[in-house]
């Protein structure tokens, strides 16, 4: 398990931008998970709702997504390489979640061609599945 500061050690993001606080770990070649636990101070969360917004969740997606790249990189020995968000499809989402709740992501890389990943992805809060999407990335050598 990776927590807290070590996570810039994998993902090209920094703060205030970071939308990981927890990577579970590799589940096999292509699955691996993340957690979030949503400070209030968050630039995503809305200051009168008190709601995480979507652009947020769709940015932790990605974040789930990159860091599974970069500890991926990491472990190889390759330095941390830069994504972009191709596409995001079948974006579902159930219910915004509120400042204080922890997401629970994982992420299944479907379809790996060249640079171009094709990742599946679902966003849990305990049990409840509160959103999920495909999402297509093109990785970049840093």
């Amino acid at each position: 398990m990776i927590k807290g500061e070590e996570i810039l050690n994998y993902i090209p993001q920094r703060t205030p931008i970071v939308m990981i606080d927890t990577f579970f770990g590799m589940e096999g070649e292509d699955n691996s998970s993340t957690a979030l636990t949503i400070a209030e101070d968050n630039l995503f969360v809305d200051k009168k709702t008190n709601k995480f917004q979507d652009s947020g969740l769709i940015e932790h997606i990605a974040q789930s997504c990159a860091m599974q790249i970069g500890y991926e990189s990491v472990t190889r020995g390759e330095g941390i390489p830069l994504g972009f968000i191709g596409s995001v499809n079948k974006l579902t989402i159930y219910r915004l979640p509120n400042a204080g709740e922890t997401l629970n992501t994982s992420v299944c890389f479907e379809v790996r061609m060249g640079n171009i990943i094709q990742a599946g992805t679902a966003v849990h809060i305990g049990e409840e599945k509160i959103a999920e999407c495909k999402m297509k990335l093109a990785v970049v050598d840093k």
